[in-house]
Protein backbone atom coordinates (compact mmCIF):
# COMPACT_ATOMS: atom_id res chain seq x y z
CA UNK A 1 0.00 0.00 0.00
CA UNK A 2 1.27 3.47 -0.89
CA UNK A 3 1.92 6.09 1.80
CA UNK A 4 -1.00 8.35 0.89
CA UNK A 5 -3.35 5.34 0.88
CA UNK A 6 -2.12 4.41 4.37
CA UNK A 7 -2.98 7.89 5.62
CA UNK A 8 -6.42 7.77 4.05
CA UNK A 9 -7.02 4.37 5.65
CA UNK A 10 -6.15 5.53 9.16
CA UNK A 11 -8.63 5.29 12.02
CA UNK A 12 -10.28 8.61 12.85
CA UNK A 13 -13.52 10.31 13.79
CA UNK A 14 -14.90 11.70 10.54
CA UNK A 15 -15.91 15.23 11.45
CA UNK A 16 -16.84 16.37 7.89
CA UNK A 17 -19.55 13.70 7.65
CA UNK A 18 -20.91 14.61 11.09
CA UNK A 19 -21.07 18.33 10.27
CA UNK A 20 -22.86 17.71 6.97
CA UNK A 21 -25.42 15.38 8.52
CA UNK A 22 -26.26 17.42 11.61
CA UNK A 23 -26.31 20.65 9.61
CA UNK A 24 -28.87 19.07 7.30
CA UNK A 25 -30.90 17.72 10.23
CA UNK A 26 -30.98 21.15 11.91
CA UNK A 27 -32.18 22.64 8.64
CA UNK A 28 -34.86 19.94 8.64
CA UNK A 29 -36.27 21.24 11.93
CA UNK A 30 -36.58 24.67 10.33
CA UNK A 31 -38.29 23.24 7.22
CA UNK A 32 -40.78 21.20 9.27
CA UNK A 33 -41.58 24.33 11.28
CA UNK A 34 -42.12 26.35 8.10
CA UNK A 35 -44.51 23.70 6.80
CA UNK A 36 -46.56 23.55 10.03
CA UNK A 37 -46.19 26.89 11.81
CA UNK A 38 -49.16 28.36 13.65
CA UNK A 39 -50.49 31.91 13.15
CA UNK A 40 -52.75 31.89 16.19
CA UNK A 41 -50.03 32.80 18.69
CA UNK A 42 -49.86 36.40 19.88
CA UNK A 43 -46.17 36.10 20.71
CA UNK A 44 -43.59 38.22 18.95
CA UNK A 45 -42.86 37.13 15.39
CA UNK A 46 -39.38 35.68 15.81
CA UNK A 47 -37.80 32.58 14.32
CA UNK A 48 -37.71 30.82 17.70
CA UNK A 49 -41.36 31.59 18.44
CA UNK A 50 -42.45 30.28 15.07
CA UNK A 51 -40.57 27.03 15.69
CA UNK A 52 -42.00 26.75 19.21
CA UNK A 53 -45.51 27.34 17.89
CA UNK A 54 -45.13 24.41 15.47
CA UNK A 55 -46.19 21.14 17.06
CA UNK A 56 -44.30 19.01 14.54
CA UNK A 57 -41.33 21.37 14.54
CA UNK A 58 -40.89 20.95 18.29
CA UNK A 59 -41.19 17.17 18.05
CA UNK A 60 -38.62 17.08 15.26
CA UNK A 61 -36.33 19.25 17.40
CA UNK A 62 -36.70 16.68 20.19
CA UNK A 63 -35.72 13.88 17.81
CA UNK A 64 -32.71 15.94 16.75
CA UNK A 65 -31.63 16.39 20.39
CA UNK A 66 -31.73 12.61 20.85
CA UNK A 67 -29.75 12.00 17.65
CA UNK A 68 -26.26 12.72 19.07
CA UNK A 69 -26.90 10.10 21.74
CA UNK A 70 -27.81 7.54 19.09
CA UNK A 71 -24.81 8.39 16.92
CA UNK A 72 -22.46 8.43 19.92
CA UNK A 73 -23.73 5.11 21.26
CA UNK A 74 -23.48 3.30 17.91
CA UNK A 75 -20.05 4.82 17.25
CA UNK A 76 -18.71 3.94 20.70
CA UNK A 77 -19.47 0.20 20.53
CA UNK A 78 -16.78 -2.09 19.10
CA UNK A 79 -17.31 -3.00 15.45
CA UNK A 80 -17.22 -6.67 16.42
CA UNK A 81 -20.32 -6.07 18.53
CA UNK A 82 -22.27 -5.58 15.30
CA UNK A 83 -20.28 -8.13 13.32
CA UNK A 84 -21.08 -10.97 15.71
CA UNK A 85 -24.70 -10.00 16.38
CA UNK A 86 -26.02 -9.32 12.89
CA UNK A 87 -28.47 -12.21 13.02
CA UNK A 88 -29.71 -11.03 16.44
CA UNK A 89 -30.50 -7.58 15.05
CA UNK A 90 -32.20 -9.31 12.13
CA UNK A 91 -34.45 -11.37 14.43
CA UNK A 92 -35.32 -8.31 16.53
CA UNK A 93 -36.25 -6.28 13.45
CA UNK A 94 -38.42 -9.08 12.05
CA UNK A 95 -40.03 -9.47 15.46
CA UNK A 96 -40.97 -5.79 15.47
CA UNK A 97 -42.49 -6.22 12.01
CA UNK A 98 -44.65 -9.05 13.34
CA UNK A 99 -45.72 -6.94 16.31
CA UNK A 100 -46.71 -4.12 13.96
CA UNK A 101 -48.81 -6.55 11.91
CA UNK A 102 -50.65 -7.56 15.06
CA UNK A 103 -51.59 -4.01 16.06
CA UNK A 104 -51.59 -0.72 14.20
CA UNK A 105 -51.70 3.04 14.55
CA UNK A 106 -53.87 5.17 12.24
CA UNK A 107 -55.37 2.04 10.69
CA UNK A 108 -52.19 1.02 8.83
CA UNK A 109 -50.13 -1.91 10.11
CA UNK A 110 -46.80 -0.13 9.85
CA UNK A 111 -46.44 1.51 13.26
CA UNK A 112 -46.33 0.39 16.88
CA UNK A 113 -47.92 2.62 19.49
CA UNK A 114 -45.54 3.38 22.38
CA UNK A 115 -45.92 6.31 24.84
CA UNK A 116 -47.33 9.83 24.78
CA UNK A 117 -48.68 9.71 21.24
CA UNK A 118 -45.33 8.50 19.87
CA UNK A 119 -45.16 5.58 17.46
CA UNK A 120 -42.42 3.29 16.17
CA UNK A 121 -42.04 2.29 12.52
CA UNK A 122 -40.23 -1.09 12.39
CA UNK A 123 -39.77 -0.98 8.60
CA UNK A 124 -37.20 1.78 9.12
CA UNK A 125 -35.04 -0.27 11.47
CA UNK A 126 -35.26 -3.43 9.37
CA UNK A 127 -33.34 -1.60 6.62
CA UNK A 128 -30.25 -1.44 8.84
CA UNK A 129 -30.73 -5.05 9.93
CA UNK A 130 -30.76 -6.19 6.29
CA UNK A 131 -27.64 -4.11 5.59
CA UNK A 132 -25.78 -5.76 8.49
CA UNK A 133 -26.86 -9.27 7.47
CA UNK A 134 -25.86 -8.70 3.85
CA UNK A 135 -22.51 -7.22 4.90
CA UNK A 136 -21.81 -10.23 7.11
CA UNK A 137 -22.74 -12.60 4.29
CA UNK A 138 -20.39 -10.83 1.87
CA UNK A 139 -17.59 -11.00 4.43
CA UNK A 140 -17.87 -14.76 4.80
CA UNK A 141 -18.55 -15.60 1.15
CA UNK A 142 -15.97 -14.77 -1.50
CA UNK A 143 -18.32 -15.90 -4.30
CA UNK A 144 -21.71 -14.27 -3.51
CA UNK A 145 -24.66 -16.38 -4.65
CA UNK A 146 -22.23 -18.76 -6.32
CA UNK A 147 -24.32 -21.83 -5.52
CA UNK A 148 -27.98 -22.77 -5.30
CA UNK A 149 -27.64 -23.29 -1.55
CA UNK A 150 -26.24 -19.80 -0.94
CA UNK A 151 -28.87 -18.31 -3.25
CA UNK A 152 -31.70 -19.99 -1.32
CA UNK A 153 -30.19 -19.05 2.03
CA UNK A 154 -29.80 -15.37 1.23
CA UNK A 155 -33.13 -15.33 -0.61
CA UNK A 156 -34.85 -16.58 2.53
CA UNK A 157 -33.05 -14.06 4.75
CA UNK A 158 -34.09 -11.15 2.55
CA UNK A 159 -37.50 -12.52 1.57
CA UNK A 160 -38.88 -12.69 5.11
CA UNK A 161 -38.46 -8.98 6.03
CA UNK A 162 -39.39 -7.85 2.50
CA UNK A 163 -42.63 -9.84 2.61
CA UNK A 164 -43.52 -8.70 6.12
CA UNK A 165 -42.88 -5.11 5.11
CA UNK A 166 -45.08 -5.47 2.02
CA UNK A 167 -47.88 -6.84 4.18
CA UNK A 168 -47.64 -3.59 6.13
CA UNK A 169 -48.26 -1.69 2.86
CA UNK A 170 -44.77 -0.19 3.02
CA UNK A 171 -43.76 -0.79 -0.59
CA UNK A 172 -41.39 2.17 -0.50
CA UNK A 173 -39.32 0.55 2.24
CA UNK A 174 -39.17 -2.69 0.24
CA UNK A 175 -37.80 -0.80 -2.76
CA UNK A 176 -35.15 0.76 -0.52
CA UNK A 177 -34.05 -2.65 0.76
CA UNK A 178 -33.94 -4.13 -2.75
CA UNK A 179 -31.81 -1.23 -3.94
CA UNK A 180 -29.41 -1.57 -0.98
CA UNK A 181 -29.13 -5.31 -1.59
CA UNK A 182 -28.35 -4.81 -5.28
CA UNK A 183 -25.72 -2.12 -4.66
CA UNK A 184 -24.02 -4.13 -1.90
CA UNK A 185 -23.96 -7.23 -4.08
CA UNK A 186 -22.49 -5.24 -6.96
CA UNK A 187 -19.64 -3.88 -4.83
CA UNK A 188 -19.35 -7.28 -3.13
CA UNK A 189 -18.08 -8.86 -6.34
CA UNK A 190 -21.14 -10.78 -7.51
CA UNK A 191 -21.20 -11.82 -11.15
CA UNK A 192 -23.43 -9.45 -13.08
CA UNK A 193 -25.62 -12.11 -14.68
CA UNK A 194 -26.26 -13.60 -11.24
CA UNK A 195 -27.06 -10.16 -9.81
CA UNK A 196 -29.54 -9.26 -12.53
CA UNK A 197 -31.09 -12.71 -12.41
CA UNK A 198 -31.53 -12.53 -8.64
CA UNK A 199 -33.02 -9.03 -8.74
CA UNK A 200 -35.29 -10.12 -11.58
CA UNK A 201 -36.63 -13.06 -9.58
CA UNK A 202 -37.13 -10.83 -6.53
CA UNK A 203 -39.04 -8.22 -8.55
CA UNK A 204 -41.27 -10.89 -10.15
CA UNK A 205 -42.11 -12.46 -6.77
CA UNK A 206 -42.86 -9.05 -5.24
CA UNK A 207 -44.99 -8.13 -8.24
CA UNK A 208 -46.97 -11.36 -7.80
CA UNK A 209 -47.52 -10.67 -4.10
CA UNK A 210 -48.48 -7.09 -4.89
CA UNK A 211 -50.91 -8.35 -7.53
CA UNK A 212 -52.52 -10.68 -4.98
CA UNK A 213 -52.94 -7.80 -2.54
CA UNK A 214 -54.44 -5.61 -5.25
CA UNK A 215 -56.79 -8.38 -6.36
CA UNK A 216 -58.07 -8.61 -2.81
CA UNK A 217 -59.14 -4.97 -3.07
CA UNK A 218 -56.92 -3.75 -0.22
CA UNK A 219 -54.26 -1.99 -2.33
CA UNK A 220 -56.24 -0.34 -5.13
CA UNK A 221 -54.69 3.01 -4.34
CA UNK A 222 -51.36 1.68 -5.63
CA UNK A 223 -52.90 1.16 -9.07
CA UNK A 224 -54.13 4.76 -9.02
CA UNK A 225 -50.64 6.01 -8.12
CA UNK A 226 -49.07 4.11 -11.00
CA UNK A 227 -51.74 5.18 -13.49
CA UNK A 228 -51.55 8.79 -12.33
CA UNK A 229 -47.84 8.75 -13.13
CA UNK A 230 -48.12 6.99 -16.50
CA UNK A 231 -51.12 8.90 -17.82
CA UNK A 232 -52.52 11.56 -15.44
CA UNK A 233 -55.29 12.49 -17.88
CA UNK A 234 -56.91 9.04 -17.58
CA UNK A 235 -57.37 9.07 -13.79
CA UNK A 236 -59.43 11.06 -11.35
CA UNK A 237 -57.97 14.44 -10.40
CA UNK A 238 -57.85 13.36 -6.75
CA UNK A 239 -55.16 10.80 -7.69
CA UNK A 240 -52.86 13.53 -9.07
CA UNK A 241 -53.82 16.24 -6.58
CA UNK A 242 -50.81 15.89 -4.29
CA UNK A 243 -48.05 15.77 -6.89
CA UNK A 244 -49.70 18.53 -8.98
CA UNK A 245 -49.86 20.86 -5.99
CA UNK A 246 -46.31 19.91 -5.06
CA UNK A 247 -44.98 20.98 -8.46
CA UNK A 248 -46.93 24.24 -8.26
CA UNK A 249 -45.53 24.97 -4.79
CA UNK A 250 -41.96 24.23 -5.86
CA UNK A 251 -42.30 26.37 -8.97
CA UNK A 252 -43.82 29.26 -7.01
CA UNK A 253 -40.54 29.68 -5.12
CA UNK A 254 -38.78 30.90 -8.24
CA UNK A 255 -35.05 31.51 -8.02
CA UNK A 256 -34.62 32.45 -4.35
CA UNK A 257 -37.94 31.51 -2.73
CA UNK A 258 -40.72 33.36 -0.93
CA UNK A 259 -39.00 33.34 2.45
CA UNK A 260 -39.76 31.80 5.84
CA UNK A 261 -43.12 31.76 7.65
CA UNK A 262 -44.95 33.79 5.01
CA UNK A 263 -48.64 34.39 5.68
CA UNK A 264 -50.81 33.08 2.85
CA UNK A 265 -48.06 30.86 1.42
CA UNK A 266 -48.86 27.37 0.14
CA UNK A 267 -47.16 25.92 3.22
CA UNK A 268 -49.25 28.01 5.60
CA UNK A 269 -52.46 27.14 3.72
CA UNK A 270 -51.68 23.38 3.71
CA UNK A 271 -51.87 23.43 -0.07
CA UNK A 272 -49.66 20.34 -0.39
CA UNK A 273 -50.78 17.38 1.79
CA UNK A 274 -48.03 15.95 4.01
CA UNK A 275 -45.64 18.79 3.16
CA UNK A 276 -43.84 18.31 6.47
CA UNK A 277 -43.17 14.59 5.91
CA UNK A 278 -42.83 12.91 2.51
CA UNK A 279 -43.37 16.16 0.58
CA UNK A 280 -41.01 18.39 2.58
CA UNK A 281 -39.13 19.13 -0.64
CA UNK A 282 -42.12 21.16 -1.87
CA UNK A 283 -41.83 23.34 1.24
CA UNK A 284 -38.12 23.83 0.58
CA UNK A 285 -38.82 24.76 -3.03
CA UNK A 286 -41.43 27.35 -2.07
CA UNK A 287 -39.51 28.91 0.82
CA UNK A 288 -35.96 28.78 -0.58
CA UNK A 289 -36.50 28.51 -4.32
CA UNK A 290 -34.16 26.91 -6.84
CA UNK A 291 -31.11 28.00 -4.84
CA UNK A 292 -32.38 26.22 -1.72
CA UNK A 293 -33.31 23.03 -3.59
CA UNK A 294 -29.96 22.94 -5.38
CA UNK A 295 -28.10 23.55 -2.11
CA UNK A 296 -29.91 20.70 -0.38
CA UNK A 297 -29.14 18.32 -3.26
CA UNK A 298 -25.49 19.45 -3.17
CA UNK A 299 -25.24 18.63 0.54
CA UNK A 300 -26.69 15.18 -0.12
CA UNK A 301 -24.16 14.70 -2.91
CA UNK A 302 -21.33 15.62 -0.55
CA UNK A 303 -22.60 13.12 2.04
CA UNK A 304 -22.83 10.32 -0.55
CA UNK A 305 -19.38 11.10 -1.98
CA UNK A 306 -17.90 11.29 1.51
CA UNK A 307 -19.20 7.82 2.36
CA UNK A 308 -17.91 6.42 -0.93
CA UNK A 309 -14.51 7.92 -0.12
CA UNK A 310 -14.54 6.36 3.36
CA UNK A 311 -15.58 2.98 1.93
CA UNK A 312 -12.87 3.11 -0.70
CA UNK A 313 -10.12 3.30 1.89
CA UNK A 314 -11.65 0.81 4.33
CA UNK A 315 -9.93 -2.57 3.95
CA UNK A 316 -12.23 -4.53 6.23
CA UNK A 317 -14.79 -6.28 4.04
CA UNK A 318 -17.62 -6.18 6.59
CA UNK A 319 -17.05 -2.52 7.44
CA UNK A 320 -16.73 -1.55 3.81
CA UNK A 321 -20.03 -3.22 2.94
CA UNK A 322 -21.77 -1.54 5.88
CA UNK A 323 -20.72 1.88 4.57
CA UNK A 324 -21.85 0.97 1.05
CA UNK A 325 -25.21 -0.22 2.39
CA UNK A 326 -25.87 2.95 4.38
CA UNK A 327 -24.82 5.05 1.40
CA UNK A 328 -27.21 3.15 -0.88
CA UNK A 329 -30.06 3.55 1.60
CA UNK A 330 -29.66 7.33 1.74
CA UNK A 331 -29.10 7.60 -2.01
CA UNK A 332 -32.33 5.83 -2.92
CA UNK A 333 -34.32 7.88 -0.40
CA UNK A 334 -33.03 11.13 -1.88
CA UNK A 335 -33.47 10.12 -5.53
CA UNK A 336 -36.99 8.75 -5.09
CA UNK A 337 -38.26 11.52 -2.80
CA UNK A 338 -37.04 14.38 -4.97
CA UNK A 339 -38.29 12.60 -8.10
CA UNK A 340 -41.77 11.88 -6.74
CA UNK A 341 -42.31 15.41 -5.40
CA UNK A 342 -41.39 16.82 -8.81
CA UNK A 343 -43.52 14.32 -10.76
CA UNK A 344 -40.62 12.32 -12.19
CA UNK A 345 -41.47 9.11 -10.29
CA UNK A 346 -44.65 7.58 -8.83
CA UNK A 347 -45.48 8.43 -5.22
CA UNK A 348 -44.13 5.80 -2.85
CA UNK A 349 -44.24 7.49 0.55
CA UNK A 350 -40.47 7.60 1.01
CA UNK A 351 -39.25 10.43 3.33
CA UNK A 352 -36.35 12.75 2.61
CA UNK A 353 -33.45 11.76 4.93
CA UNK A 354 -32.73 14.14 7.84
CA UNK A 355 -35.34 16.64 6.58
CA UNK A 356 -38.75 14.95 6.62
CA UNK A 357 -40.63 14.79 9.91
CA UNK A 358 -40.44 11.45 11.65
CA UNK A 359 -38.51 10.08 14.59
CA UNK A 360 -38.12 6.51 13.34
CA UNK A 361 -36.65 7.62 10.02
CA UNK A 362 -34.36 10.26 11.52
CA UNK A 363 -33.01 7.99 14.25
CA UNK A 364 -32.55 5.12 11.77
CA UNK A 365 -30.54 7.36 9.46
CA UNK A 366 -28.52 8.64 12.41
CA UNK A 367 -27.84 5.08 13.52
CA UNK A 368 -26.64 4.37 9.98
CA UNK A 369 -24.27 7.33 10.17
CA UNK A 370 -23.12 5.99 13.53
CA UNK A 371 -22.28 2.66 11.88
CA UNK A 372 -20.22 4.47 9.24
CA UNK A 373 -18.35 6.42 11.93
CA UNK A 374 -17.85 3.19 13.90
CA UNK A 375 -16.22 1.47 10.92
CA UNK A 376 -13.87 4.41 10.31
CA UNK A 377 -13.03 4.75 14.01
CA UNK A 378 -12.11 1.06 14.31
CA UNK A 379 -9.88 0.84 11.26
CA UNK A 380 -6.85 0.16 13.47
CA UNK A 381 -8.43 -3.14 14.52
CA UNK A 382 -9.77 -4.20 11.15
CA UNK A 383 -9.70 -7.69 9.73
CA UNK A 384 -7.67 -7.76 6.53
CA UNK A 385 -9.36 -9.34 3.50
CA UNK A 386 -8.58 -13.00 2.94
CA UNK A 387 -6.39 -13.78 -0.10
CA UNK A 388 -9.37 -15.01 -2.14
CA UNK A 389 -11.05 -11.62 -1.56
CA UNK A 390 -8.23 -9.44 -2.85
CA UNK A 391 -9.72 -9.15 -6.31
CA UNK A 392 -12.71 -7.48 -4.69
CA UNK A 393 -10.56 -4.73 -3.19
CA UNK A 394 -9.13 -3.58 -6.54
CA UNK A 395 -11.85 -0.97 -6.88
CA UNK A 396 -10.68 0.52 -3.56
CA UNK A 397 -7.11 1.15 -4.71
Amino acid sequence: MMLNESRRSRAHFDLPLVLLVFGLAAFGVLCVSVATFSTSSEAEDTLLNYIVSSYYGMRQALFLLVSPLVVGFVTYLPLDFFRRRTILFYYLACGLLLVALGGSATGVKAWIDILWDYTLQPSEFVKLACILVTARYLETNDDPLGSVRSWLRLGLLMGIPWTLTMLQKEMGSVLVMIFCFGVMMYFGGIRMRVLFGTLGVAIVLIALLLGILMASGTDNYRIERILSFINPAQVDSDATYQVTNSKIAIGSGGWSGKGLFVQGSFSQLNYVPEDWTDFIFSTIGEAFGFVGCASVILVYLLIILRMLYLARYTLDRFGQMVIIGVMAMLLFHVLENVAMTTGLMPITGIPLPFLSYGGSNLLTNMAGIGLVLNVVKNRSAIYRPAPQMRSYTKWAR
